[in-house]
């Protein structure tokens, strides 16, 4: 009896659908009838959860193909977006590294301690440091009317002396380096002298042969002598006192001082032309 009914629920089955199909066919050749609406949308009835179940499965692989089709488009896209933001990034980085070099330059203009001392305005090209020695080249030289000899300036005052002149490059003694020895006057009227020894990189340098009881202040700034035989012209900024002392029965205080330039930051420098005069 139980498979009689299955039986006749499948066979029911069938002509519906057989008459689904022959509905959809004689629709689509536009001969629809009255009757044939009602039994369509019965048919629609029981084949809409089929046909949605059908879209469901067939809709996420229709994306997938269209995806796959895209892929390559939007790929380039991609490509072609991160080469601007690349480009733009290269552009922004070159444009600070000018603006930095230029404000180095305009430093170097007009430096009040220099007077009217003729200068060689010069980029630095390498730089050497070990534990005692401290250089760097420029890309001056002899031809370019730089001198062994001759002092080196930055913003804050001494970088060094040439040591070294090739014919379009040079090498300089920083005041840091461990030969490094510049005479210097300070006070108030500049009336004591000492002299401003380096001693090597990440080291303060020293001023010697100041005797003891000798006013020095934190803080306070050591020129360049100028005396007869100088190696430098006079009121160049060398150095400022960072700390002093005077130990029990010492011959002379001792005193710790920074380089007025900043030796961190010497991309250009200038060169003065200037010697001292003969004895």
């Amino acid at each position: 009896m139980a498979r009689s009914r299955r039986s006749r629920r499948t066979l029911t089955v069938v002509i519906l659908v057989v008459l689904s199909l022959s509905l959809i066919s004689l629709d689509l050749n536009g001969r629809t009838h009255s009757l044939t609406s009602g039994i369509k949308s019965v048919a629609n009835d029981v084949y809409a959860p089929l046909r949605r179940g059908v879209l469901d499965i067939i809709s996420p692989i229709g994306n997938f193909f269209a995806g796959a089709f895209n892929y390559g488009s939007l790929q380039a896209q991609n490509e072609q977006l991160q080469k601007t933001i690349g480009e733009l990034q290269a552009s922004r980085t070159e444009r600070s590294f000018e603006q930095r070099q230029l404000h180095a330059l305009m430093k170097l203009q007009n430096l009040p301690f220099l007077q009217s001392l003729p200068t060689v305005t010069a980029q630095t090209i390498d730089q050497y440091s070990s534990n005692f020695t401290a250089t760097i080249t420029l890309d001056k030289g002899r031809a370019d009317g730089v001198d062994v000899g001759y002092p080196v300036v930055g913003a804050g005052g001494l970088v060094g002396t040439v040591i070294q002149s090739f014919h379009h490059t040079c090498v300089v003694q920083l005041v840091t380096d461990g030969k490094s020895k510049v005479g210097v006057t300070f006070g108030r009227t500049n009336q004591y002298t000492a002299i401003v020894d380096g001693q090597g990189p990440g080291s303060s340098m020293t001023a010697d042969l100041v005797p003891p009881r000798t006013p020095v202040h934190k803080g306070e700034v050591m020129f360049t002598s100028g005396l007869q035989a100088a190696s430098y012209p006079p009121g160049i900024p060398v150095a400022s006192v960072r700390s002093f002392h005077t130990g029990s029965g010492a011959s002379q205080e001792t005193i710790e001082v920074d380089p007025r330039a900043n030796l961190s930051e010497l991309a250009y420098v200038d060169v003065v032309q200037w010697a001292p005069p003969p004895p």
